[in-house]
């Protein structure tokens, strides 16, 4: 499956903490910047912070739940296959990372089983990482 990339721009409120999150934590590559906005190679998309006052779901997440669990809302974040996932959640483990949920398997033994985690950039951005081992269970119902 060929996918096409996407942009996606969010809000910070802390320019430079943000810029070391993603860059330093994640490891992404950064693309072009201003002193407003960088831009991210985020497992191949476009992100770009952009230098913003703090936002009302920054502020306070509002959470669904989810297989026993409240998620944050809104959030975003990219499908990575298992081992990537899995090197991932190792990364972030290792820096001490604080997750909002915990790396974990989701609806175990049902249809969509999946690896995820759920974590906030230090400007209060929720981001969600999964995975599946059968990617056809992406959208199962």
């Amino acid at each position: 499956m060929s996918l096409s990339p996407f942009h996606l721009a969010i809000p910070v409120y802390d320019l430079a903490a943000a810029r070391n999150f993603y860059g330093e934590v994640f490891g992404l590559p950064e693309g072009r910047s201003s002193e407003q906005w960088v831009d991210f190679d985020f497992f191949g998309h476009q992100l770009v912070i952009h230098e913003h006052p703090k936002t009302a779901s920054q502020e306070h997440a509002h959470t669904n739940a989810v297989d026993g669990h409240n998620v944050p809302v809104p959030h975003f974040g990219v499908v990575l296959d298992w081992d990537k996932w899995e090197a991932l959640s190792e990364r972030l483990k290792a820096r001490n990372t604080k997750f909002v949920i915990e790396p974990g398997i989701r609806f175990k033994g049902q249809v969509g089983e999946q690896a995820t985690m759920f974590l906030f950039d230090p400007c209060g951005n929720a981001l969600e990482f999964k995975a599946f081992k059968d990617m056809s269970q992406l959208f199962a119902k």
